[in-house]
């Protein structure tokens, strides 16, 4: 009779006592989708920050299937060039719009201390006329 090692592991497996979520506790799937500005892709083994590269890579590729005579092959890699020309792109406007928001809320934030301390100046003018009144 063969002796399996981890015997005892096996028994774990048939009560279903196992510690992962169930699917009720699964958020991954759910359907609260509030739009496509707060997505961001999350994709493993994608590294899209070195698109100009791979723009370059593809693009040589593409000339050299040309220049051999393979037409089909060179649109195929002239597609792909495409294709991370407009990741680029993609990735160029997210960071525009990351920085202008930054600045805005910088603006935003200095003037409202500036707003902040005109109040606060305000109203110590106030507290001094009201006791000069007083007095």
């Amino acid at each position: 009779m063969v002796t399996f090692r981890n015997n005892n592991r096996r028994n774990s497996f048939r009560r279903n006592t196992r510690s992962f979520k169930s699917n009720g506790d699964r958020t991954k799937f759910s359907p609260n989708f509030s739009g496509n500005e707060n997505f961001q892709r999350k994709i493993p083994g994608r590294n899209n920050h070195n698109a100009s590269k791979l723009i370059e890579k593809y693009t040589n590729l593409a000339r050299e299937a040309l220049s051999n005579g393979d037409k089909i092959l060179s649109e195929n890699y002239f597609q792909h060039a495409d294709h991370f020309t407009r990741i680029q792109v993609e990735n160029d406007n997210y960071k525009k719009s990351k920085f202008i928001q930054n600045v805005e809320n910088k603006a935003e934030n200095s003037l409202d201390g500036v707003s902040g301390s005109l109040n606060e100046k305000n109203e110590n003018i106030k507290i001094n006329k009201i006791s000069t009144e007083v007095n």
